[in-house]
């Protein structure tokens, strides 16, 4: 899919890698909704990039604040080909800890933003696409969505993390194959170390140690090459149905 002729939803593009991805779609003639929960950060970026891009305060896990969010979509750019799905939480908490057992509410939480959150909106977001003209390749949109390295080998205290990313990675191939039909593929990426959010609290020194346990580029990765990555998928239309690592080929540790 050209990126001059993509109209996308980045979930969690006020920050990190969404907002990377957002920045490099409007940079290369794409347009953009920018759908987060961060009202201040969004409108910002929103009016920074123009009007090629739109904030819309959206919740990923509310059914009727997606429909909004997509229905706005269609009404300012025409159309909705492609999703980009970023948003997402993380927490660390053992399945037995010093101060007992994983708490369910917790649990619940990150699988209910990460993986059913990103569900929500490949659903709708596919209903939308089904309607679109096919371009010369007989694609109606793509969806991208983030997993996460921790799926495969996720580290004491990721149990929810690991098992929200593993759902998305998952649940890939099963999706691709029957919306391939409609011309809609449907890709994931698995991140490993990155700065985003989540790093930006830890010391100067913990982040380098975590960049230098990847064996190359030995450092953390820039939001950016996620961007760079997912303009790569849009723009090759035999990419399907996979999830690619990026990940400067580091293997998660146990702890």
């Amino acid at each position: 899919m050209d990126v001059k002729g993509v109209v996308a939803a980045v979930t969690g593009g006020a920050s990190g890698l969404g907002e990377a991805t957002v920045r490099k779609i409007v940079r290369n003639g794409g347009r953009v909704v920018i759908v987060d929960q961060n009202e201040e950060k969004g409108a910002a970026l929103a009016e920074e990039l123009g009007s090629s891009a739109l904030f819309v305060k959206t919740d990923v896990t509310s059914a009727d604040e997606i429909e909004r969010m997509l229905q706005t979509t269609v009404e300012t750019f025409g159309q909705v080909n492609t999703v980009i799905n970023c948003a997402g939480i993380v927490t660390g908490e053992k399945v037995v800890g010093r101060n007992g057992p994983h708490r369910l509410e917790s649990f619940s939480k990150i699988i209910e933003v990460n993986l059913i959150g990103t569900f929500n909106v490949i659903r709708l977001a596919a209903e939308k696409m089904q309607e679109n003209e096919p371009n010369e390749y007989g694609e109606r949109g793509i969806i991208i969505n983030t997993a996460s390295i921790a799926a495969y080998e996720g580290q004491i205290g990721q149990a929810a993390y690991s098992a929200s990313k593993g759902g998305v990675a998952a649940m890939t191939m099963p999706i691709s194959r029957e919306l391939a039909r409609h011309g809609i593929r449907v890709m994931a990426i698995a991140p490993g170390l990155f700065e985003t959010p989540m790093f930006e609290q830890l010391p100067e020194e913990a982040r380098d140690a975590l960049g230098k346990a990847t064996p190359f580029p030995s450092r953390l990765g820039k939001p950016y090459e996620y961007a760079k990555l997912a303009l790569s998928i849009l723009d090759n239309p035999m990419l399907n149905g996979e999830v690619i690592r990026l990940d400067g080929a580091i293997r998660l540790q146990p702890k």
